[in-house]
């Protein structure tokens, strides 16, 4: 890289939820400007006044936060700038970049039939002209060049070529002094010296028609980087019946936001054959150019093996303070007890919604009803086999896993018959039904009395 500083941006509209899509372009724009010491900025799409909403507004926000991608700088609403965006068409009004236009909605069907007749793009007839203007509403056009092609250098993508007889006078400003998407994209790049980018392979086309804006302001033109898109799992655009596409329904199918920032750097990017990586690599290795430039899959176990990596990895206490909400009736007074089971469950848990089940079973009530297949195997025979346990369990000074492994190792030898025959009926009268880990964890879980107590209440006559 130059001297120059690195500046990346986000521009999500606020018309719906935050795709995972803009969640991972999101992600490549900060590591890219991380990478290189650079600036990573937010900026809000929200000239659209009618469909942008303040929900939509604080989930591209919340989303953002959840993720760990943290803008450099406060952001930028388009639409406070509204003036700034007229001053900038003015200026290509006196450079000669654009011209005022007064075709009517009829004029303008009708060179729209022509135009799709003769295969170009429409052209207006006040482009040149020298006519009075009409004391009647306009709109301010482009002055796009008519022939030659223009070229989009991309870095994902190589160079694209536009034919200039495809490209038309898009318009800048409507009639109502409202400025069009692409005028303002351009003016806030430029203003906030945004160098890079980096955005969805669908802004393909609106690379070329800014590109033409740029040079008729004479400002230099940005880097630009379209990345392919995100499919499902079967190579068709990613939809609902693909399962989550919001950055929140991750967060609520319980992905951590480590995992997903590692998934989602790995979706169309790769440094060779490493699949887990912290975030501290993920930045001196990223690079725009190794992006590919074929659409990338979402694949739902990869992002569980991932998610799995990274809650083996995570505080136990962290991971207690995300499960509770998921938890229905949690008492504050189990804190304790959920946290010790969690280092022992959490290994088998590839989501926050598997690591609230694996926990539940510590944290019934001990005079719970037993679940109907733990009652089922509680025949006279088990229950008086569990009653002497429970006295050789009360006996034991040493509460430890290894200890208490030991000594159901001992008992099934004494009691001549295998741990089978005991087992599943300690384990349900231990965790009420509920899945448990093996028998000495789930004793240590307890504790004790505890542990004691949920026995004497299973072999009860």
């Amino acid at each position: 890289m130059s001297a120059q500083t690195v500046v990346t941006r986000i521009a999500p509209s606020p018309t719906g939820y935050m795709h995972i899509g803009t969640a991972r372009t999101a992600l490549f724009n900060y590591l890219y400007a991380r990478r290189f010491g650079g600036k990573f900025l937010i900026r809000v799409e929200d000239t659209d006044r009618e469909r942008s909403t303040q929900g939509a507004v604080d989930a591209i926000f919340e989303g953002m936060a959840w993720l760990g991608l943290a803008a450099d700088e406060e952001p930028v609403f388009q639409h406070t700038r509204a003036d700034r965006h007229r001053a900038v068409v003015d200026e290509m009004l006196q450079r000669g970049g654009a011209y005022r236009c007064w075709m009517t909605v009829e004029e303008l069907e009708a060179e729209r039939t022509v135009a799709r007749a003769e295969g170009r793009a429409v052209r207006s007839p006040w482009r040149d002209s020298t006519l009075p203007p009409p004391d009647a509403p306009f709109v301010v056009r482009l002055k796009a060049p008519r022939e030659g092609q223009t070229v989009l250098h991309d870095v994902v993508k190589g160079d694209i070529v536009f034919e200039n007889s495809q490209l038309d006078d898009l318009i800048l400003l409507r009639s109502d002094g409202a400025p069009t998407y692409n005028l303002a994209v351009v003016a806030d790049d430029h203003d906030m010296g945004v160098t890079h980018v980096i955005r969805g392979d669908d802004h393909v086309s609106n690379g070329a028609r800014q590109s033409l804006i740029y040079q008729a302001l004479g400002w230099d033109l940005p880097v630009f980087a379209h990345i392919p898109l995100i499919h499902g799992p079967d190579g068709a655009k990613l939809s609902k019946r693909h399962g989550a596409q919001a950055v929140g329904e991750f967060a609520e199918m319980g992905y951590l936001p480590e995992a997903t920032r590692n998934y989602l750097a790995r979706l169309g990017w790769g440094h060779g054959d490493d699949e887990l990586f912290s975030d501290e690599q993920a930045i001196a290795w990223f690079d725009i150019k190794d992006v590919v430039s074929s659409p990338a899959r979402l694949d739902w176990d990869k992002l569980a093996h991932i998610n799995r990596h990274y809650i083996r990895l995570a505080d136990d206490r962290r991971l207690a303070d995300l499960i509770i909400p998921r938890l229905l009736g949690f008492d504050a007074l189990q804190t304790s007890r959920l946290i010790a089971v969690i280092g022992l469950v959490k290994d088998g848990a590839a989501t926050l919604v598997e690591l609230a089940n694996l926990v539940a079973f510590a944290l019934t009530a001990t005079d719970a009803p037993l679940d109907a297949k733990t009652a089922g195997l509680l025949t006279d025979e088990t229950k008086a086999r569990l009653g002497r346990l429970r006295d050789t369990l009360a006996a034991t000074d040493d509460w430890s896993v290894p200890a208490l492994e030991a000594l159901i190792r001992d008992f099934a030898a004494a009691e001549q018959v295998g741990i089978g025959k005991f087992g599943p009926a300690l384990r349900g009268s231990l965790g009420k039904g509920s899945p448990a880990p093996d028998l000495a964890s789930t004793l240590v879980t307890f504790g004790k009395d505890e542990a004691l107590a949920r026995l004497a209440f299973a072999v009860k006559p």
